[in-house]
C-alpha cells in the first residue's frame, strides 16, 4: 500500500473525525485523518463541556465501544456534576465542564496511541469518483489520496460563514478557513443540501468579573468518571458563577434586534431550538424578568470565561453594552465577540443506518454535516461511520445499532428516517426504552457487541470480563443473603413486620432502599467493588419494570422484520394521518423496519401498523 493509499480516509479533526479515525484504526484499517491543522485536533469549538442530559448517555456509549471522548473528558474535566439526581437513574445526565487545553491534549495523546492513524495537514477540495463509487479525496495542493472508504466530518466548515452584526467572515470557526468545493461534489452526487446555523457567546476576561457578588456552583463532591477505564478523577475541580440578564439587558437587545444577523435576514440557516441565542430568548420569552447565565472558566490556568446562555450575532458594540448590564459583568472585558455561523449540511435521510450515503459506495458522513449539534452527537456518529468504513474496506457487511439497544441507535434512526428541520440534539425523551438504556449500564449493553465487532482493545476486554464476572457473582450472592424483618429493623433498616424473610436483592428493589442499607444488614458486603455494587443496585431497583420492557424490546425486534404485503391498503388504516398514509402508500416499505424509518412514523404509528398486519395472513399463505 503506497503512501497515498489508505483503507479509510477521515476528513476533519473534530469530535466526529477523531472518533471515526480511532474506530477505523481499532478495526485494523490503515487510516488517514486529514485536517487543516494538527494542533487543533480535539478543539472544543463552542462550550467547554462534555455530556449532559441525553448527551451524557452518548458519551458513555462511545466509551463502551472503546472510543476516545469519555477518557479525554475524565482527563480534562474540571467540574463534574451528575444532572437530574433528584429523578431516577435512567435519566441521570453525567456532565463535566472541561479545561479546553487539557481536553485537546488528551484527545491528541489518545489518538497518537494508534500507530495506524496518519495525520495529514491539508484541506480537502473534492472527492475522487469512479462512477458512483468514492475512491478517495482531492487535497488543496492538487494531490489525490486513494482509499476504499471516505468519512466526511466537516462540522461547521462546509461553506462556513461567520456573522457578527452585518460583518460576514468566511470561516469554519473563528480564525480558521472554511471547507470549499466539497459541497459542489456532494451536489453532483445527487445529494440534497441545506443550511443550518449555530452560535457562540462572547468570551470574557476572568480578571474583570466581580465574582464576589455572584452565586457559585460547586462540582460534585464524589465525581463520577465517564470512562469505564477511569478509576477516579484526579484533575482539580472548580466552581462556576451564576448570574442573570436584567430588564436593562433585554431593553438593549430589543432596541438593537434589527442589527442582529439572525433578525436582519442575513442568515438563511435554521438554528437549534434547544440552544437559542439571547436574541431568540428575548424575542420568544420576552415576558421573563431574566435568563440564567453560567460563567464557566475555560481552564485551570486560562483567564477566559465562557458565559453559557448568551450566544449572539449582534454587533460587537451591542454585545459589550448588553453584557455589561448583567450583574457581576459591569466592568468586564470581552476577549472575543460572540458570533453566529451558518454552514452546509446533507439531508440525513439520504443515508442508511450505517451512515453510508445511499447510491455513493464508499462515502460515509458523520457529525454536523448530518444536521446534528453537539460534540457528543458528532462523536457517536463518527464512531459508527469509522467502524463501518473499516468494515467496508475489509470486505465485510455494515453494522448498525437498534433503538432498543442504544441512544446511538435512537439518534441514527431518527436522523435517517425523519431527517432534520433544525439541528438535532439528543434527549432521553427520544428513547422508548429509557429504563434499559441507562448511562450506568452502557458497558453491559455495548461492550460485548464491540468485542464481537473487533473494535474493543485488550485492556478494556479484560477489565470488562473481570467486571462482568464480579457482577454476576454479586447477583447470585444477593439471592442467598436473607434476613427477617426483625433482623433488618435491628440493623436500622425497617421493613414491613410481616414475618417474611427477604433477600438482599429483594430489599434493593424497594425505591426507598440503597446499597448502604444493604451493607448495614450484611456488613461483609462493604468490601464489594462500589462500581459493581451501584450497577447491581440500580438493576435490582428496576428489575420488575425491566422484565416488562425487555419483553417489549424482544417483541419489537421480532416484528421489525415482519414483511408487508405489496398490495397492503394503507389508506384503510384508521388512526393514521392522511399525510402518513400517503407516504406509506407511495414508498411501499417491504417490512416494518423500513416503514418505521419513514418520516413521521412514530412508535405509536408503528404499533398501529403492526396491529393491522397481524390480521393479514402471512405472505404466501393467503387463501
Amino acid at each position: 500500500m503506497s503512501d497515498n493509499t489508505y483503507d479509510v480516509i477521515v476528513v476533519g479533526g473534530g469530535h466526529a473525525g477523531t472518533e471515526a479515525a480511532a474506530a477505523a484504526a481499532r478495526m485494523g484499517a490503515k487510516t488517514a485523518l486529514v485536517t487543516h491543522r494538527a494542533d487543533t485536533i480535539g478543539v472544543m469549538s463552542c462550550n467547554p463541556a462534555i455530556g449532559g442530559l441525553g448527551k451524557g448517555h452518548l458519551v458513555r456509549e462511545i466509551d463502551a465501544l472503546d472510543g476516545i471522548m469519555g477518557r479525554a473528558a475524565d482527563l480534562g474535566g474540571i467540574q463534574f456534576r451528575m444532572l437530574n439526581r433528584k429523578k431516577g437513574p435512567a435519566v441521570w445526565g453525567p456532565r463535566t465542564q472541561a479545561d479546553r487545553k487539557l481536553y485537546r491534549q488528551a484527545v491528541q495523546r489518545l489518538l497518537s496511541e494508534y500507530e495506524n492513524v496518519h495525520v495529514l495537514e491539508a484541506g480537502v477540495t473534492g472527492l475522487v469518483r469512479d462512477s458512483s463509487e468514492i475512491k478517495g479525496v482531492i487535497l488543496d495542493d492538487g494531490r489525490s489520496l486513494r482509499s476504499a472508504a471516505v468519512v466526511l466530518t466537516t462540522g461547521t466548515f462546509l461553506n462556513g460563514l461567520i456573522h457578527i452584526g452585518d460583518r460576514k467572515i468566511p470561516a469554519g470557526r473563528a480564525g480558521e478557513p472554511p471547507a470549499l468545493g466539497l459541497s459542489a461534489d456532494l451536489t453532483a452526487l445527487g445529494l440534497k443540501l441545506g443550511r443550518l446555523k449555530t452560535g457562540t457567546p462572547a468570551r470574557l476576561d476572568r480578571k474583570t468579573i466581580n465574582w464576589g457578588i455572584l452565586e457559585m456552583q460547586e462540582a460534585d463532591a464524589d465525581p463520577i468518571p465517564f470512562s469505564f477505564l477511569t478509576d477516579s478523577i484526579s484533575t482539580p475541580q472548580i466552581a462556576c458563577g451564576i448570574t442573570r440578564t436584567t430588564p436593562d439587558t433585554h431593553r438593549i437587545i430589543r432596541e438593537n434586534m434589527h442589527r442582529s444577523a439572525m433578525y436582519s435576514g442575513q442568515i438563511e440557516g435554521v438554528g437549534p431550538r434547544y440552544c437559542p441565542s439571547i436574541e431568540d430568548k428575548i424575542n420568544r420569552f420576552g415576558d421573563r424578568d431574566g435568563h440564567q447565565i453560567f460563567l464557566e472558566p475555560e481552564g485551570l490556568d486560562d483567564d477566559t470565561v465562557y458565559p453559557n446562555g448568551i450566544s449572539t450575532s449582534l454587533p460587537e458594540d451591542v454585545q459589550c453594552a448588553f453584557i455589561r448590564s448583567i450583574p457581576g459583568l459591569e466592568s468586564v472585558e470581552i476577549l472575543q465577540p460572540g458570533y453566529a455561523i451558518e454552514y452546509d449540511f446533507v439531508d440525513p435521510q439520504q443515508l442508511d443506518l450505517s451512515l453510508a450515503v445511499k447510491g455513493a459506495q464508499g462515502l460515509f458522513l458523520a457529525g454536523q454535516i448530518n444536521g446534528t449539534t453537539g460534540y457528543e452527537e458528532a462523536g457517536a456518529q463518527g464512531l459508527l461511520a469509522g467502524l463501518n468504513a473499516a468494515r467496508l474496506a475489509a470486505g465485510n457487511n455494515a453494522t448498525s445499532f437498534s433503538r432498543t439497544d442504544s441512544y446511538i441507535g435512537v439518534m441514527i434512526d431518527d436522523l435517517t428516517s425523519r431527517g432534520v428541520a433544525e439541528p438535532y440534539r439528543m434527549f432521553t425523551s427520544r428513547a422508548e426504552y429509557r429504563l434499559s438504556l441507562r448511562a450506568d449500564n452502557a458497558d453491559m449493553r455495548l461492550t460485548p457487541l464491540g468485542i464481537e465487532l473487533g473494535c474493543v482493545r485488550s485492556e478494556r476486554r479484560q477489565k470488562f470480563r473481570d467486571y462482568e464476572t464480579a457482577r454476576l457473582e454479586l447477583y447470585a450472592k444477593l439471592e442467598t443473603l436473607v434476613a427477617s424483618p426483625a433482623e433488618m429493623t435491628t440493623a436500622g433498616v425497617p421493613v414491613n413486620q410481616d414475618g417474611r424473610r427477604r433477600s438482599a436483592r429483594e430489599v434493593l428493589s424497594y425505591p426507598d432502599r440503597s446499597w448502604d442499607d444493604i451493607v448495614r444488614i450484611w456488613p461483609d458486603l462493604a468490601r464489594t467493588d462500589r462500581k459493581v455494587a451501584d450497577l447491581v443496585a440500580i438493576d435490582c431497583l428496576y428489575h420488575v419494570y425491566l422484565e416488562r420492557q425487555n419483553a417489549d424490546v424482544l417483541s419489537v425486534r421480532a416484528e421489525e422484520d415482519r414483511p408487508i404485503p405489496g398490495d397492503f391498503d394503507y389508506m384503510a388504516l384508521s388512526g393514521l394521518s392522511n399525510e402518513l398514509k400517503s407516504k406509506l402508500a407511495a414508498q411501499r416499505p417491504l417490512n416494518v423496519a423500513q416503514a418505521s424509518r419513514i418520516e413521521g412514523m412514530t412508535p405509536a404509528a408503528v404499533a398501529l401498523l403492526l396491529v393491522h398486519l397481524r390480521k393479514v395472513p402471512p405472505i404466501g399463505l393467503a387463501s
